[in-house]
């Protein structure tokens, strides 16, 4: 039809300039922004073209009786076709005023403004099932924290199954060229606050944006991260990455600036500060946000080189630190109690060969309970004092080999038997293997076996054999 090769004419001629366009550009990304909006303009042609066949449909109908007082509208002029049956039929033609009606539509579909983002937005993710067996009752099942008193448990075996590892990430990145250039990352999994072990809730784990220089190698970055201190994790398949038994160190709302100086053409030294929001104390005895009533942000630092030794590449040796304020209202006439967390800490990266790695940290410090340290347990509400505490970990990757990783380590957590009360966890250690087979590169299972002891002041100490089983999904 003459209509139809009109609008495949236009269709075309859109086509063809918006694709001279992004070639001219001579950019990757611009070329992969043009693709999304020509997917979206065909879209809107092929709906075009449907409103187009039910216009001529329409227009072929035989006209009904004219309404009272009304002339019948002169017909079109008609184009004699023959069907097969040899019965001739009207087909009718497209006036001037149906297609300025196109042209005028198609134009407005092409200001309008386009659903994907100016940006390169990459979305990515992982789809997880965690299967775990604890042989005593282990806090909190999903995931491993410590072996609960057995005096009050003895050897309360235990089976949990959950799919909240699961995780959505979103990596945006802005216009960027030699002198600058600007990203950002939003990622969250289903381990936040829920109804029951099939209602989870989403928690937040990144939300920044960062500005780089990449020749002076300087970055700011804003929003939420995980913590400069101790930022190191061994490749486990539990959840908690050792927290709570020698790894300390969260996720926090901070302003981080970061400046690595090349010190010869095989040294780097990196410095970075942060300002951090400090997140009060957990303990239920405090209903106040002792971190906000601080008045003042927490402070992390880290320097670390990054040099030969031996191996195919560099070893790295950081040091970092924090200091935060946390305040409590201890009565009603405004009387204030100040408490203060603080660690320092060393995290070392050891590469041997392709196919063997080690990685450890130490830390020693007080009221860590929001930094995952102290096992949990950071003020004494009793004393209102800080617990102190200090521990470490170790941890080594083997592969791949084939379709196969292995992973072993261990790590242990002490808090001062002083500082806590009776009943309190005084140790926390833990010893753990894994293996992964990857069946390509999205799919993999996993098994990983621990052995976890807790020990409590007072009576009682706790033992718990886990062995829990992983299908991974990355996306």
């Amino acid at each position: 039809m003459f209509a139809r090769k009109v609008l495949l004419t236009i269709a075309v001629f859109i086509f063809s300039c918006s694709i001279g366009r992004a070639v001219s550009e001579d950019k990757v990304s611009s070329l992969e922004k043009e693709n999304a909006q020509l997917r979206q303009r065909v879209e809107n042609l092929e709906r075009k073209v449907d409103d187009l066949t039910k216009m001529m449909e329409a227009k072929s109908q035989p006209a009904g009786p004219a309404e009272p007082n009304k002339p019948a509208a002169p017909p079109a002029k008609p184009v004699e076709q023959v069907k097969p049956e040899g019965q001739a039929v009207q087909q009718a033609k497209l006036s001037d005023e149906d297609v300025k009606k196109i042209l005028a539509s198609i134009k407005q579909n092409e200001n309008k403004k386009n659903v994907f983002s100016s940006l390169d937005v990459e979305l990515y993710g992982m789809i997880k099932l965690d299967a775990a067996y604890d042989s005593s009752k282990i806090s909190n099942g999903n995931y491993a924290q410590w072996v609960e008193n057995e005096s009050k448990n003895d050897h309360d075996s235990q089976f949990s199954m959950t799919p909240k590892q699961t995780r959505i990430d979103m990596k945006i990145n802005g216009p960027q060229n030699e002198e600058f250039k600007t990203s950002g990352l939003v990622e969250f999994d289903f381990y936040g606050t829920d109804a029951g072990e099939n209602k989870a809730g989403i928690l937040l784990r990144h939300a920044y944006i960062q500005l780089d220089w990449p020749k002076d190698r300087f970055s700011i970055l804003a929003g939420q991260t995980s913590d400069l201190i101790s930022p190191l994790y061994p490749s486990t398949l539990n959840y908690t990455v050792n927290w709570w038994v020698g790894n300390i160190g969260y996720r926090r709302p901070q302003i981080r600036f970061t400046k690595i100086y090349a010190l010869n053409k095989d040294v780097d030294w990196t410095i970075a500060g942060a300002l951090v929001r400090t997140i009060g104390s957990t303990t239920n005895s405090f209903t106040t946000d002792t971190g906000k009533e601080s008045g003042l942000p927490g402070l992390q630092a880290r320097t670390a080189l990054k040099f030969p030794f031996f191996g195919d590449k560099p070893t790295e040796v950081g040091f970092s630190s924090h200091w935060a304020k946390e305040e409590l209202d201890t009565d009603i006439y405004g009387h204030h109690k100040n408490f203060y967390s603080w660690s320092y800490n060393v995290d070392i990266t050891q590469p041997v060969n392709k196919w063997l790695a080690f990685k450890s940290e130490l830390f020693t410090g007080q009221d860590l309970s929001t930094y995952f340290g102290g096992i949990g347990q950071g003020i004494n509400t009793t004393t209102n004092k800080e617990i102190g505490s200090k521990g470490g970990w170790v941890a080594a990757s083997l592969g791949p080999w084939d379709k196969w990783n292995f992973n072993v380590g261990a790590g242990v957590d002490t808090a001062y038997k002083d500082d806590v009360d009776t009943g309190g966890r005084t140790l926390n250690r833990n010893v753990f293997g894994n293996m992964i087979y990857s069946f390509d590169k999205n799919a993999r299972v996993g098994l990983e076996l621990s052995h976890w002891r807790t020990e409590y002041k007072g009576p009682g100490g706790a033992e718990s054999f886990r062995a829990q089983m992983s299908f991974m999904y990355n996306f």
